[in-house]
């Protein structure tokens, strides 16, 4: 599995087929990026200016809101995830 370096997260982006009022699927493309997600694997953590280290403020399986275009995607085993640093996420959903 990936393992994120510092204070980055792993993110598996939620995506929702959307349909029209008349029954039309819209392309991916045409839809806005998703803004939720869920975390599949923390870094360490931020190391401060003084050499401690902050701890992550999210753990893996939390379902968070991100940054609309928030960090970079990746690929790994057939899958796409979603590299972020942990200031790009917003909140953490209950």
């Amino acid at each position: 599995m990936l393992k994120p370096l510092g204070d980055r997260v792993v993110l598996q982006a939620e995506t929702e087929e959307e349909k029209t009022v008349g029954g039309i699927v819209l392309a991916s493309n045409v839809k806005e990026k998703p803004t939720t997600g869920k975390v599949i694997a923390v870094g360490e953590g931020r190391t401060l200016e003084n050499g401690q280290k902050l701890a992550p403020a999210v753990k893996e399986g939390d379902r968070v809101l991100f940054d609309k275009y928030a960090g970079n995607e990746v690929e790994y085993n057939g899958e796409k995830y979603l590299v972020v640093h942990e200031k790009d996420l917003v909140a953490v959903i209950d």
